[in-house]
């Protein structure tokens, strides 16, 4: 019993040191890639930090006061780090995003229900999709990541979204978007960097109000065997956020970001004010990786101009890839 009191004493020392570690790569302001990615597990890194700092405050270890204290108070600041990082996403904090109210909930002349989803090019499991978008029926299908087989496997559903943009790719950066409503001045453009397209169109509702809507899937911010944007990504949110600007139609950025809510990258599309992220106020929506239930974060994500309200946004039950689908329901103001 001795022995393995003091194992759980040194495997609590070390995960807290680890884990204070990690804390302070990811606040290290370098556009580096793996600084990017000690950012990813900040809610891992702050149950291992709260397990951690109790487990020694209870067990009073290491049995030196100086360096116990010392090991405390940095598990502790550690802690308020990365907590400061997450709060704002807590279903407590205030929504960036206001919910829509009864009566906006209710026009559907101004409702837009968009479904994004990375499918993983290796994934063949097409029916699980197909069976989802058939029973939620959204007006926008925006599919991430599908190459020639994924664009053979969507074509049942060309007779309920007669309005498409199909750019299958064999590097994991394809694109496909389906509408319901009509799509006009429709743009492909690699904002990144040459062989990673986004899609630019407007969408009409149907009162007839025009919005603007922009799909994404920038680079991961590690190096691999895919077009490399380390270094990059922040350039690719910028130009969107730059088109953003002053428009003024509504508008809507959605996709897989590879990257999470919390990260400076992301935040650079809504330092001016002109969009605001969805996720705010209303939790994590850990959608990648599904495989997985222990690594997991927020990847997908939708972020959106001042008059749109929310009535649902959901993530969806598994389809076979390594992302959940993220669903989100948005009502559009009178103002």
């Amino acid at each position: 019993m001795k022995q393995l009191l003091t194992g759980l004493r040194y495997v609590l020392a070390a995960a807290a040191v680890l884990a204070v570690a990690l804390t302070l790569v990811s606040v290290v302001p370098r556009p580096i890639w793996w600084v990017q990615a000690a950012g990813f597990p900040r809610l891992q890194a702050l149950a291992v930090l709260a397990v951690a700092l109790v487990g020694l405050l209870l067990l009073r270890w290491p049995a030196h006061p100086r360096v116990r204290g010392a090991l405390v108070l940095a598990s502790a600041l550690a802690l308020a780090v990365q907590a400061s990082f997450l709060w704002p996403f807590l279903p407590l904090a205030p929504k960036a995003v206001p919910d829509a109210t009864p009566a906006q909930a209710r026009d559907s002349t101004n409702r837009l229900r968009i479904l994004v989803i990375n499918v993983l090019i290796k994934n063949r499991e097409d029916a699980r999709l197909r069976r989802l978008v058939q029973a939620l029926r959204p007006d926008v299908v925006l599919a991430l990541e599908p190459d020639d087989w994924w664009a053979q496997a969507l074509k049942p559903l060309h007779a309920s979204y007669p309005y498409r943009v199909e750019l299958p790719r064999a590097d994991a950066y394809g694109l496909i978007l389906y509408s319901r409503l009509p799509l006009a001045a429709t743009q492909v453009q690699d904002l990144l960097q040459r062989g990673v397209p986004s899609v630019r169109t407007r969408l009409r509702l149907p009162s007839g109000r025009e919005v603007d809507f922009f799909g994404i899937h920038p680079t991961p911010p590690i190096p691999d065997n895919y077009p490399d944007g380390v270094g990059l990504r922040g350039l690719a949110l910028h130009k969107v956020a730059t088109m953003v600007r002053g428009n003024a139609r509504p508008t809507i950025v959605a996709g897989d970001f590879n990257d999470v809510s919390w990260s400076g990258t992301i935040a650079q599309l809504t330092q001016d004010g002109q969009l605001r992220d969805v996720n705010r106020g209303r939790g994590f929506y850990n959608t990648f990786d599904a495989r997985s239930h222990l690594a997991r974060w927020p990847l997908d994500h939708f972020f959106v101009s001042a008059p749109w309200r929310v009535v649902e946004l959901k993530r969806l039950p598994d389809v076979g890839s390594d992302h959940f689908p993220l669903y989100v329901e948005l009502a559009l103001s009178a103002e």
